[in-house]
This record gives C-alpha cells, sequence and structure tokens, in this order.
C-alpha cells in the first residue's frame, strides 16, 4: 500500500451550509435506515453474491483516487460490496474513502451546490470521470448554475455524460437499485425542495423517525379501524338485543292473550256446566 502519513483527510474546518448538512444527514439516514443494499449480482441466470449487498454511505468525508492527487470531498457517496472494519474507526485507520484500499470508486457521488465557485459542472465533474465513479448527480435548488434543479451524469468511456432529467422527475441510479428524485416536504422542522432517495417502485425511502411515525399512524389507523368496527359491533349487538327484547314482550302478550283466552274458554265451559244442571240447554240460547 503507498504511504499516506502525508495526506490531510479530516481538518474539522466547517465546510458547509446549514441546508446542505440537514440534506446530508437526509439522504444518508434515509439508507440506512430503509434500504437492504443492491440486489444480488446476476450474469447469465448464475448468482454471484448472496442476498442483498454491504454498502457505504458517508457525507462530507474525502475521497482520494491516488496518494498524490488532492480528493475531492462529495456531499454525498454510496459504495456498494464496502464494509468498513473496526480498525478503520480508531486512529490508526485512515478515515478517508480512499479508491485503492477498498478497491474500487464509489458507485454514486452527489453534489448540493451552495454557489457558482464549486465547479460541480466542470472541474469535479471531470476529477469524478478520472475516478471512474458511474453516476454523478448535482442539486441544485436555487438554481445558481441554470434552470434546472436536477443534474445527471453517467460514465460512457472516459466521460460523465449528462442524462436528460425531466422536471419533477427522478434519476435512476442503476448500479444501486434505486431512484433520486426531489421531494416537498418538512424535514426536523424546515420545509422546502430537497433531494432523497426512491426505491424502484418510486417509494420514498424513509428516515428513521419518518419510519416510526409512519408505523405509529399505521397503528393508530388499526386501532381507530378497529374502535370502529367494535363501535360497529356494539350497535349490531345493542340491535339484536333490543330486537331480542321486542320479540320477548310480543311474545309475552301473545301467552297473556293465550291466557286470556284459556280462561275465557274454561268460564264458558263452567258456566255450559251449570247451565246443564239447571236444565238450560247453552247451545240454544
Amino acid at each position: 500500500m503507498p504511504d499516506t502519513s502525508h495526506l490531510i483527510t479530516e481538518n474539522d474546518d466547517p465546510v458547509d451550509n446549514i441546508p446542505s448538512e440537514k440534506n446530508q444527514r437526509l439522504l444518508v439516514s434515509s439508507l440506512y435506515a430503509s434500504w437492504e443494499g443492491a440486489p444480488p449480482i446476476e450474469i447469465d441466470g448464475d448468482v454471484l453474491t448472496e442476498g442483498r449487498r454491504s454498502f457505504l454511505a458517508t457525507a462530507n468525508v474525502g475521497l482520494f483516487d491516488r496518494p498524490t492527487n488532492d480528493p475531492l470531498v462529495p456531499d454525498l457517496l454510496v459504495s456498494n460490496d464496502v464494509a468498513l472494519g473496526a480498525h478503520e474507526w480508531g486512529p490508526e485507520g485512515t478515515r478517508s474513502y480512499f479508491i485503492w484500499e477498498q478497491g474500487k470508486p464509489p458507485e454514486l457521488v452527489v453534489e448540493l451546490v451552495s454557489n457558482k465557485k464549486g465547479g460541480e459542472l466542470a472541474v469535479k465533474r471531470f476529477r469524478y470521470a478520472q475516478m471512474r465513479i458511474a453516476h454523478y448527480v448535482v442539486f441544485d435548488p436555487a438554481k445558481r448554475l441554470g434552470d434546472r434543479i436536477l443534474r445527471a451524469f453517467t460514465l460512457v468511456g472516459d466521460r460523465l455524460e449528462p442524462v436528460v432529467v425531466a422536471e419533477n422527475s427522478s434519476v435512476t441510479i442503476e448500479s444501486l437499485g434505486l431512484k433520486l428524485g426531489t421531494w416537498e416536504g418538512s424535514f426536523e422542522g424546515q420545509t422546502g425542495t430537497w433531494l432523497r432517495f426512491y426505491d424502484g417502485d418510486d417509494r420514498l425511502l424513509l428516515t428513521g423517525d419518518e419510519g416510526a411515525a409512519a408505523e405509529q399512524k399505521r397503528a393508530d389507523e388499526q386501532q381507530k379501524r378497529a374502535d370502529a368496527e367494535r363501535k360497529r359491533a356494539d350497535a349490531e349487538r345493542k340491535r339484536a338485543d333490543e330486537q331480542q327484547e321486542a320479540a320477548d314482550a310480543e311474545r309475552k302478550r301473545a301467552d297473556e292473550q293465550q291466557k286470556r283466552a284459556d280462561a275465557a274458554r274454561e268460564t264458558a265451559a263452567t258456566l255450559a256446566a251449570k247451565l246443564r244442571e239447571l236444565g238450560v240447554d247453552p247451545d240454544a240460547l
């Protein structure tokens, strides 16, 4: 491995504004909360990997292609089949993305435009192409670089060629099986236009808090439906009880009428017997 002791991989200087920092965390946190990793690799019917693949997603971390070059620091990078070992968290670890150590470049880098001085469409685009980045996305919510919010590039040969992105549509990141698109909503109390990940079915990848809120909403809706069903069952049971009470009352009236009829017949029979004792034919009356 080349000597990297002379490289400055972190200097603890603040480099981003609040909107960019929030969008970085929104992107990374949604991946780790809702994404299982890229689908298995399959070639000619042979599956070369087992299950979903490991990945690394980082924000604002140095990306080095060789020890002699200064790094680029993308707002987001995502790399398949990369898992950091425990030693890479310690003081002896590199704690940056060295392409020669990971054995591959990231599949995706994203730049969030804050001003016109970042060189996202020129210098960085050229450097990322040299690094063999497969997908490069530039998110420009304030339209500082032109009239488009979202730009995408795909590596073709040795150049990152532009991909046509229709307004309000998403960009497909084929190597990840994901999409990147804009989203109007609120994150950490701030409402605006954000860059978000979507799955292949255009479902938004949720952060942990969003997932918990969605789960709570589903639970509340299930509880609401259960309460409505219980209320309906109670009403149905009440109607059945009322119908049973009405049937019992009707049966009681019928029994009373039958009792009165029986008593009347018994009285008539007694009277007829008395009349016959007196020599009177009751049928002739």
